[in-house]
């Protein structure tokens, strides 16, 4: 089962449910005792959730900018990185053109995979 790490703490630390290993790239700090999947046996693994803001195409870059800038300084703030920090999110922000370039490299890295895979919708 794969699921974000806030959700299933409660199970976890109940004993409910066993969590074996961690799908990112590095271990949460919520379980820092668990391994990633990459450093039990299959490098490279790596899937995480990621949230992003988007406009339609052909926003003006001044609209763009100013968005990205208030979010910034929204995401600064202590009691958001808090928040945030308690469910096990790490946040990390990044320049329009620098998020759009995240995108696409996503599309292409699960593109291929489900070509791969062979995997279709019946």
């Amino acid at each position: 089962m794969f699921n974000n790490t806030a959700s299933v703490m409660p199970f976890v630390k109940s004993g409910k449910l066993r969590a074996i290993a961690l799908a990112s790239a590095a271990r949460s700090p919520l379980l820092p005792e668990l391994p990633t999947i990459a450093e039990s046996g299959l490098p490279g693994f790596e899937v995480r959730s990621w949230h992003g803001v988007f406009a339609p195409a052909g926003t003006p870059r001044e609209i763009t900018a100013r968005l990205d800038a208030e979010i910034v300084k929204i995401l600064r703030l202590p009691d958001v990185k808090e928040r945030f920090n308690a469910q096990g999110v790490a946040l990390a922000g990044a320049s329009p053109e620098e998020f759009a370039a995240f995108v696409r490299k996503e599309l292409a890295k699960w593109a291929r995979l489900v070509k791969e895979s062979g995997a279709r919708i019946d």
